[in-house]
């Protein structure tokens, strides 16, 4: 019995380890992320200009059923600073509903006006993304590829701003930061910009001036046709053919351009069930990107350094198994402390983690993404945002540790599309909106039966008098049971 408790503390203490060394990962990178910012470095590219030197460029618009917001997409590409013989537009369609028609029409429309412009359909979606971007590239003429999703609206001047930096002969893509169109909607894309501004300041930024390997996000973002040819191609064996190729491009010698001061908007998902497809195919994608790309990776002629983190970037999907473990593992520990003479004081050195990721968070939004408001309003909102994040990304555990075992196991799944609905303010809405199956998945219903473990466990705490774990519980209730709520009220409502 006794070997069974030590069994029992040590999987809780080996998760809570590794959250822990992600945390000071991640703190590492704000240090650099600071470190640039104090230096003030900036690309010597950012000095040139185009001088009516404009090369062509082949717009990428991959969508599959996207009736909402195709139009949309495609009037916002239209409106680039561009000379219009200098670049193409590709809509590559592999849509099977009503999306096919209204992009088409859009084709027609702007082609009458003088544009270049096709619709690209496919009879399959082989390969998925990154099926219909290899297709694609058959019909490309540019020297530079740009791609976005449908869900994106990116400035007028983006080609301007990004393709200077391509003078660099070693630059081969030139990814911009992401932001939001809706972040204010509600409270879950509140949380979601809040997350998504530290990967798009801190961890993208701090990797490029640490000089780590980063990578492309899939959209709002730059290609040099060379770069993809040499690095051999999109590939649909992950889930995540962004980062694949991203890494596979930096073994080759190509680097990647993060710029932090050029922004591409683009909406959030505006439900838990969208959210939650979307979790999915970015954790077991990352996952299995892991699995492709680390024998490479330490295989490679990189430093020591740059191998560490690129590994803790490719593993970063593994910390919600982790988180999950942790969670679930507290509960039997809550009871075995005591007999097992456990001093709770060691708990105490597992702060550090804490610390460092409120450091990261603060930083990225107060520092970052929220700087242009008053000071005492970004703090409030911190500290109120903050702990509900934490509840709502331990909520998220199951069903991510799940998408990560199957990227592991190697398990093969359909690319689930994120739907969106052209949400743009508060007073838009999503009742109506089709891109629902209505049916409530076995990981929600126990997602619901967590958060009454949890629960259970939080009253039990204060019945044994061992509050070592009242707000771990207490997060891990409020998280799971918001996430079962969101799901089955989202898919209920839409039905």
């Amino acid at each position: 019995m006794t070997v069974l408790l030590y069994i029992v503390a040590g999987i809780y203490f080996t998760a809570l380890f590794y959250v822990t060394i992600y945390c000071m990962m991640q703190f590492h990178l704000l240090y650099h992320y600071k470190k640039h910012h104090s230096a003030i470095k900036i690309h010597p590219e950012s000095r040139v200009s185009l001088d009516g030197n404009y090369p062509f460029v082949t717009i990428q618009l991959p969508i599959f059923n996207e009736m909402y917001v195709v139009e949309r997409l495609v009037d916002n590409i239209i409106k680039f600073d561009y000379p219009k013989d200098r670049y193409e537009i590709h809509i590559l369609d592999d849509s099977t509903d009503e999306t096919v028609a209204i992009a088409k029409s859009k084709v027609d429309e702007y082609a009458a006006q003088g544009f270049n412009i096709k619709h690209i359909t496919r009879t399959n979606r082989q390969g998925y993304k990154a099926g219909a971007l290899k297709e694609g590239m058959q019909y490309a003429k540019g020297e530079f590829i740009a791609i976005f999703d449908a869900d994106f609206l990116p400035n007028a001047d983006f080609l301007k701003r990004t393709l200077p930096y391509f003078y660099n002969p070693n630059t081969g893509v030139v990814q911009t930061r992401w932001d939001h169109i809706n972040q204010d909607y509600s409270l879950l894309t509140r949380l979601q910009a809040f997350q998504l501004n530290v990967h798009f300041t801190v961890e993208q930024q701090g990797r490029e001036s640490g000089n780590y390997l980063l990578q492309f996000n899939g959209t709002a973002g730059v290609w040099r046709r060379k770069t993809i040819d040499d690095a051999g191609g999109w590939e649909a064996d992950t889930l995540t053919e962004d980062l694949d190729l991203s890494y596979r491009a930096q073994l080759k010698g190509w680097n990647i351009i993060f710029l932090e001061d050029c922004t591409s908007p683009a909406e959030l998902p505006a439900e838990m069930n969208g959210l939650k497809s979307q979790q999915f195919r970015w954790m077991k994608g990352g996952a299995e990107t892991a699995k492709k790309m680390l024998p490479a990776i330490w295989g490679s002629d990189l430093k020591f350094t740059q191998k560490i983190h690129a590994s803790t970037h490719l593993l970063a999907s593994s910390v919600f198994l982790s988180v999950f473990l942790m969670g679930v593992f507290s509960v039997p520990l809550l009871f075995i402390i005591n007999p097992l003479a456990f001093n709770l004081n060691i708990l105490a050195v597992f702060m550090i983690g804490l610390v460092s990721i409120v450091m990261v968070y603060y930083v990225a939004n107060v520092q970052g993404a929220w700087k242009d408001q008053s000071t005492g309003k970004m703090i409030v909102k911190f500290l109120l945002l903050f702990p509900v994040f934490l509840a709502l990304s331990m909520g998220l555990s199951f069903h991510n540790s799940i998408a990560v075992l199957q990227g592991y196991w190697g398990k093969k799944s359909p690319f689930v599309r994120t739907p969106k609905f052209n949400i743009q303010g508060i007073t838009d809405s999503i009742k109506t909106r089709k891109y629902f199956n209505g049916k409530i998945s076995k990981v929600t219903i126990f997602e619901g039966l967590l958060a009454v473990y949890f629960l259970i466990a939080l009253i039990a705490g204060f019945q044994v008098e061992n509050n070592a774990f009242m707000i771990l519980h207490l997060l891990l209730t409020a998280g799971y049971g918001t996430i079962f709520v969101l799901s089955v009220k989202h898919l209920v409502s839409k039905s």
